[in-house]
């Protein structure tokens, strides 16, 4: 994939303000953007200790605000202070299990949080064009395997994903006030499990793995048989940008899916491709029967004929291409002395973006 045609990202007058800049994700778009040559502020929570924005010593090299969603009079403030042209947000409450702890707060913050993104965003008048980050999990999902497009019904099963198709519905209502008012564009973007270097968050498989490779401990995988797009962290990034561009250039996209191109891998597949290519011998237990069968989705695919067909675009990376990739840029940080930044940055080159 050589995804050409981001002249207009490139060039845009102001910056482009991403909230969540010091999640996982947020991290790698930050990098991205940077090689392509784009100003970029951020707005998130304060970075969590031995995330890649930790471990890459982000803070204070962009203009950034430690600040949450939430606070509609705060993050509207900065947003005039800053003129972004572009907004992109990111900053979310992503964890299905976390959601079952504190509903609340995922809501409020992924709810709550993109509306007043939004409606900060609205209310300038030098905004062009907005993209929201949601979920494959948003669809209503049977079990089925089937793969969803973007026209397929929305439900929330878990408080994380019914959070997000509320978020979605924020989405829907701020595309039609654009319609009647002229106001800049707004798309929400659909990816899968994205997986890559320096994410480290609780109760996802890869992270876990290097867990407990760190910590000498078995790792235990919960529902080996379920499935999961997995696809490397850049292939929906430049998904974004692309879906981006797109829209500067007058295309209407109202929500655009993300995903591998093959079936989905099972998490035993995963975890059988992540072992075999850590140098070293990791404890595994795989848990056959689900630790709550009702909590997270069995199967799950994504169809992404739309981004395809509409943008060109197509993932660069292979689903075990992905995982080995990831396993890849553990090794070169733990065992070889290679900084976080640049094991991003090498796999960014392999973009060949410029």
């Amino acid at each position: 994939m050589n995804p050409i045609g981001l002249e207009r990202i490139r060039n845009l007058h102001g910056p482009i303000l991403l909230t969540g800049h010091s999640g996982f994700k947020g991290t790698w778009l930050t990098f991205l953007l940077e090689t392509l040559g784009v100003e970029v502020i951020g707005y998130s929570l304060q970075p969590v200790s031995q995330s890649l924005f930790d471990r890459s010593n982000r803070i204070g090299r962009i203009r950034e605000k430690f600040a949450n969603v939430e606070d509609f009079n705060t993050l509207n403030n900065f947003i005039a202070e800053v003129k972004p042209s572009i907004t992109i947000h990111m900053a979310a409450q992503p964890l299905v299990l976390d959601s079952y702890k504190n509903p609340l707060a995922t809501f409020s913050t992924n709810v709550q949080g993109t509306v007043n993104l939004l409606e900060a965003s609205f209310a300038s008048d030098f905004v062009e064009a907005i993209i929201v980050v949601t979920t494959d999990k948003v669809y209503k999902n049977n079990n089925s395997g089937r793969n969803f497009i973007e026209s397929d019904a929305l439900a929330g099963k878990d408080p994380y994903s019914a959070s997000k198709v509320g978020a979605e519905a924020a989405v829907a209502a701020w595309q039609q006030i654009s319609k009647i008012q002229d106001g800049p564009r707004v798309t929400s973007v659909r990816a899968g499990n994205v997986i890559g270097g320096g994410d480290f968050a609780s109760n996802r498989l890869l992270p876990d793995f290097i867990r407990a490779h760190m910590n000498n401990e078995k790792l235990i995988v919960r529902n080996p048989s379920s499935t999961r797009p997995w696809q490397h962290v850049l292939d929906p990034l430049i998904g974004y940008l692309m879906a981006l561009e797109a829209n500067l250039n007058g295309h209407e996209i109202n929500s655009i899916n993300f995903g591998p191109s093959a079936q989905s891998l099972r998490v035993s597949e995963v975890t059988k491709i992540a072992s075999e290519s850590w140098p070293t011998q990791v404890d595994i237990e795989l848990c056959e029967v689900p630790t709550n069968p009702s909590a997270e989705s069995e199967e799950l695919n994504l169809d992404s004929t739309f981004a395809r067909e509409k943008l060109g675009w197509q993932p660069h990376w292979s689903q075990e291409k992905s995982i080995v990739s990831t396993m890849e840029w553990w090794n070169s940080v733990i065992n070889n002395g290679v900084s976080s930044e640049d094991a991003c940055k090498h796999d960014i080159n392999q973009l060949n973006l410029m």
